[in-house]
């Protein structure tokens, strides 16, 4: 087994590449060594004590070094603990699957939806599925949709994209600018 590694916009972050499925669906957030107690993986991780995030996407995982950590002395530790999981096939959580884990809710709303902009928020869901979703899993993240009013759209960066130096960019000027074009009705796109 070989796990790739990529480099992400965040550069506390690499993104890696096990070439196999890490979450059948949906991802996973751990920002902290507490939070990871429900994943075998993500709690090795955590205990290098170089890390302060790590990050479960469809077939990879991000892991954020803590600030003034050398990505060449982690690494290798990182790449270790990943090969171990994977090729003992060691369950990603502990009762063998994420059933029964409290997940962070993606209903986690900052505004509440109009349930006539039921049409709007349809379309912002579709292209956050279909187009930037993609796009942010491609640089280690995810992005959640926290809600839209009075044509604001609400967003949370999550994985590498969280914290990361350009999140504020992409959000701004790639996203903001995606939805516009695409949903007239959006005029902003705030972080959440």
């Amino acid at each position: 087994m070989y796990i790739e590694t990529e480099t992400t916009p965040n550069p506390a972050s690499l993104k890696f590449l096990p070439g196999q499925i890490v979450m059948p669906s949906g991802t996973r957030e751990f920002a902290s060594p507490e939070a990871s107690e429900v994943s075998p993986l993500a709690q090795a991780i955590f205990d290098t004590g170089e890390v302060v995030l790590v990050f479960f996407g469809h077939d990879f995982i991000s892991v954020t070094a803590a600030p003034g950590v050398n990505w060449s002395a982690l690494k290798p530790q990182v790449v270790s603990i990943l090969l171990d999981h994977f090729i003992s096939e060691a369950p990603l959580f502990l009762g063998g699957d994420a059933s029964g884990i409290l997940v962070p809710a993606d209903d986690d709303m900052v505004v509440e939806d109009d349930p006539e902009n039921a049409d709007i928020i349809a379309q912002i869901h579709d292209l956050l599925e279909t187009r930037i979703r993609p796009a942010v899993a491609g640089d280690g993240g995810d992005i959640a949709y926290r809600g839209f009013k009075d044509g604001v759209v609400y967003l949370t960066m999550q994985g590498a994209c969280s914290g990361c130096p350009s999140s504020t960019a992409t959000l701004k000027h790639g996203i903001e600018g995606l939805l516009k074009h695409y949903v007239p009705e959006v005029v902003e796109v705030r972080a959440a």
